[in-house]
Formats: structure tokens, C-alpha cells, sequence
């Protein structure tokens, strides 16, 4: 004899494992995107404090550090690659499998970072071997947002996409607490020799246990709701293996060929913001203006928790009053903030110094961060999204974010030390921003 289960129960227990889903979904997301951006992040700020002497020391200090500015943009140059690779297979294999892999390759070229010797110990192999251990964190970062961001959207409630996904740009700003705070925290219990020599090693090798945490949690994860029902049912395989006898990517380009330069545009607001205020600014202010590097260490810290409270704020609002709205709102913020943070820090006026960059890493680009997973990964279907969203936001990192500090830093030498190209670069970046985010079509 059986026994039917009760309708009502029936459905009652599909919306509970479906709530389920979706916050294993959101806390993976999250928290590997904690591991891999503390790990990319750490490079940049390091690089602006240690690289330029410890791996490029027969240079002067100021081609050092376009040097080591450098060696942090090789990173973003792999990115589209990772973004391809695990994009390709994270559409025919599933977003859980790709996403254990990124937290794993990230966490271990992070913790050779630290292990590796400097130039004064094997020459122009320290360079070497740093160009490519960035290399692949890049390789690993460029898997890391398509994957953690479909996961999370997938796996949402209809009506809260923005806010169930908003955890992997959260994820950003903890990475960033954790990347920026252990290194003020040696900066503060070390001598500058001290932590230039050896005490800078210490935050890359503890990324090993930040990867531990990691796998442990991913591995806990189910795989993302919508790749369940579109592309591994039975009733969907006919049609997924027609769609897999062209490569994901070139299903992307066909479906939507315009979707790329909308991310590549709708991305420079997010990226010249946040990498001119926490990479950029920390390098000028102590180079150009005799600032203390612990000055812009805390502003980074301070930009990183606030963002665990406005990112996921912005995204409620985003949900409920439009994803373009918000959108809009914080790139011109970004635009109009521009000049006056670069006049305060002109003015070695900390006070405004730490408005401004509020104004531009808080609200201008947690407002644009918070509506990107929905916005730009319902721009492809479900059968190549991986592969569409993941290589045009990798795409975008190259072309708006991996080379902001050295362009920036390039402008400042090219104009005598002078900070206003820079701001207008940055002006520019968010009014093309708003340009294209006000004629584009939202759901």
C-alpha cells in the first residue's frame, strides 16, 4: 500500500529545499569570493608598498613602481582566460565543480607569493616567477566571479536576485578588511625594514587557511538550481547537446554579441572607483605627498567594512526600485566625486580625503557592485552564461581595472605630478558609465 504526500506538504517542503539551495548558494558565493579576493587584492596592496624594492631594486623608485603596477595587471590579462576556461566547463560540467577549483588554485599561487625569494637572492627570476604566480590568480579569479555569481542568482527567489547575490561583491569588501587589516596590523607591530624584508611574506601564506575555510564550505554547496532544471533533466538534453556542439563562448557571441561591450562600459564606473582609492591613492600619497602609508591602509579598511552594510542595503533597494536606478545613481556619484577627492588629497586634508573616498568606494561603487550578478548574467541564457557574463566581466577587468593604478600613475609622471589627468580619467570612466547604463534595456 502507499501513500500520497498531502499536496500542501509537498509544496511545502520543495520551498523549504529551495530556500535552502538559495542561501548554501548565497554563503559559497560569498565565502569564496572572500578567499579569492583577499588573495588578489593583498597583491596590489603590497605591491605598492614592498614590490618595487624587493623584486625590482635596479630600477629608480618611480620606474619600480610602474614596474610592480605592472606585475599587478598581469593578473587582470589572465583573467578573460580563466573566464573562457572555466566558463566552457562550468557550463557543461556545473558551477560547483569550477568554483572548488578557483578557491584552490587561487589559495596556492597566494601562498608561493610568500614563499618566494627576492631579487636579492635569484636575480631576475624573482621577477619571473612573481609575473607568473600573478598570472595564475588571474587564471583563478577569472573563474571565480561568472561561477560564484551564477550560483547565487540561480539558486534566488525571483524578486530578490540583487540581494541573494549582492554576498559576492560583499565578499570584495571582507577580502579587503582581511587583505588591508593584517597588513596595517604588521605595518604597526613591525620597523619598516622588518616588514619590508620578511614581514610582508606572513598575509600570503595565511591565505592557506582562508582556502581550507573555502573548500569546506563550496563543498557543502548544491549546484545551482536553474543549471539543474535547463540543462542536466532528461527532458533537457536533446536540446542541451545541440546547443554543445558549438562552444559556450561562441553561443554567447552569437545570442548577444553586444552584451560584452555593455559589461566592458557598464564595469568602468565599479573599477576605476575602487582601484584608484584603494591602489592608486595609497602609492601617491606616499610617494608623491609624504603621506603616511598607514593613512590610506586605514581608509581601505574603513571602505571595506562599510561595504558589508551598503552592498547588500543598495541591492534591497535595487530589487525593489530597479536595478538601473541604482545603477545610475552611483556612477554619477563616482562623476561628480571625482575632482573633489583628488583636491582634498591635494590639500593632505584627511578629513575630506576620508569623505571622498566614502563618496567613491562606499557609495558610487557599492551601489553600481550591488545590481552586476543579475544584470549582467541575465544577458545570455542559462546553457552559456558561465561562459558570456564570466569572459565579458573578465574582459571588462582588463580593459577598466587592471592597469587603472599604472595608467594613473603614468598620467601623474607624464604630467609633473600632476593629479588632474587622473581625475579626469576617472570623471570619464563613470560618465560612460551612465552614457550606456540610461539606454539600456532592463528587465
Amino acid at each position: 500500500m502507499t501513500f500520497a504526500i498531502p499536496t500542501s506538504d509537498a509544496h511545502a517542503a520543495r520551498t523549504s529545499h529551495e530556500k535552502d539551495r538559495a542561501r548554501k548558494a548565497a554563503l559559497g558565493s560569498f565565502v569564496g569570493a572572500v578567499v579569492d579576493w583577499y588573495d588578489f587584492l593583498l597583491y596590489g596592496i603590497v605591491a605598492a608598498l614592498v614590490f618595487n624594492s624587493e623584486f625590482f631594486p635596479k630600477v629608480s623608485p618611480a620606474m619600480g613602481t610602474l614596474a610592480a603596477f605592472g606585475t599587478f595587471g598581469v593578473g587582470f590579462l589572465f583573467r578573460p582566460l580563466g573566464g573562457f576556461v572555466f566558463g566552457h566547463y562550468g557550463d557543461r560540467l556545473g558551477r560547483k565543480r569550477m568554483l572548488v577549483l578557483t578557491v584552490l588554485m587561487m589559495g596556492l599561487s597566494t601562498a608561493l607569493i610568500g614563499l618566494l625569494p627576492s631579487y636579492a637572492s635569484i636575480g631576475w627570476w624573482a621577477p619571473a616567477l612573481l609575473v607568473t604566480l600573478r598570472a595564475i590568480q588571474g587564471f583563478a579569479v577569472g573563474g571565480e566571479w561568472g561561477g560564484a555569481a551564477l550560483m547565487a542568482v540561480e539558486s534566488a527567489p525571483e524578486k530578490k536576485k540583487a540581494f541573494y547575490s549582492s554576498g559576492v561583491q560583499i565578499g570584495y569588501g571582507v577580502g579587503l578588511v582581511l587583505a588591508t587589516g593584517i597588513v596595517s596590523l604588521l605595518n604597526q607591530v613591525m620597523d619598516n625594514e622588518a616588514f619590508r624584508v620578511w614581514g610582508w611574506r606572513i598575509p600570503f601564506i595565511f591565505s592557506v587557511v582562508l582556502v581550507l575555510i573555502g573548500l569546506w564550505v563550496r563543498a557543502s554547496m548544491d549546484e545551482s538550481k536553474e543549471f539543474v532544471e535547463k540543462v542536466e533533466k532528461p527532458q533537457q538534453r536533446a536540446h542541451a547537446a545541440q546547443r554543445r556542439a558549438r562552444l559556450p563562448i561562441v553561443e554567447a557571441l552569437r545570442q548577444n554579441p553586444k552584451a560584452f561591450l555593455l559589461i566592458i562600459a557598464l564595469r568602468l564606473a565599479e573599477l576605476f572607483t575602487m582601484y584608484i582609492v584603494t591602489a592608486f591613492a595609497l602609492s601617491y600619497s606616499t610617494s608623491n605627498l609624504g603621506m603616511p602609508r598607514q593613512f590610506f591602509l586605514n581608509i581601505g579598511l574603513l571602505v571595506g567594512a562599510v561595504s558589508i552594510v551598503t552592498i547588500p542595503c543598495f541591492a534591497m533597494l535595487a530589487d525593489r526600485f530597479g536595478r538601473r536606478n541604482v545603477y545610475i545613481a552611483g556612477a554619477l556619484i563616482g562623476l561628480f566625486s571625482a575632482v573633489p577627492f583628488f583636491v582634498a588629497l591635494d590639500a593632505r586634508s584627511t578629513v575630506w580625503i576620508v569623505v571622498f573616498s566614502v563618496m567613491l568606494a562606499n557609495i558610487a561603487h557599492d551601489m553600481v557592485v550591488s545590481v552586476q550578478q543579475p544584470m549582467f548574467t541575465e544577458l545570455f541564457g542559462t546553457e552559456f552564461r558561465y561562459s558570456g557574463a564570466g569572459v565579458g566581466y573578465q574582459v571588462a577587468s582588463v580593459v577598466g581595472g587592471g592597469f587603472t593604478p599604472f595608467i594613473a600613475v603614468a598620467l601623474v609622471n607624464g604630467a609633473g605630478g600632476s593629479w588632474h589627468p587622473v581625475a579626469a580619467y576617472l570623471a570619464i570612466g563613470c560618465l560612460l558609465s551612465v552614457l550606456v547604463a540610461a539606454k539600456m534595456k532592463t528587465r
